[in-house]
């Protein structure tokens, strides 16, 4: 296979995997216990589940994006 009919080279692949797994930590962040009809859990509306993690997945998506339009460098081309 022609390696230079590919639309993405190896640093593409990396930036997608990190990007992924940044979205997925944001994810992880946001989950936990939610408030039921008995019992009120103030968690929800912790500066983590509400801040921090939704922040975490855009940086996640935008770096991901950025992957995805990164232009592969050609054979023989200074970095």
């Amino acid at each position: 296979m022609d390696k230079r009919n590919l639309a993405f080279d190896r640093i593409n692949y990396i930036l997608l995997v990190v990007g992924m797994a940044v979205v997925v930590l944001g994810f992880i962040l946001m989950s936990g216990a939610g408030s039921t009809e008995s019992a009120y859990n103030p968690d929800i509306f912790s500066a983590r589940r509400i801040k921090v993690a939704p922040v975490i997945c855009l940086i996640g998506f935008v770096s991901m994006i950025y992957a995805v339009m990164r232009k592969p460098k050609e054979k023989g081309e200074k970095e």
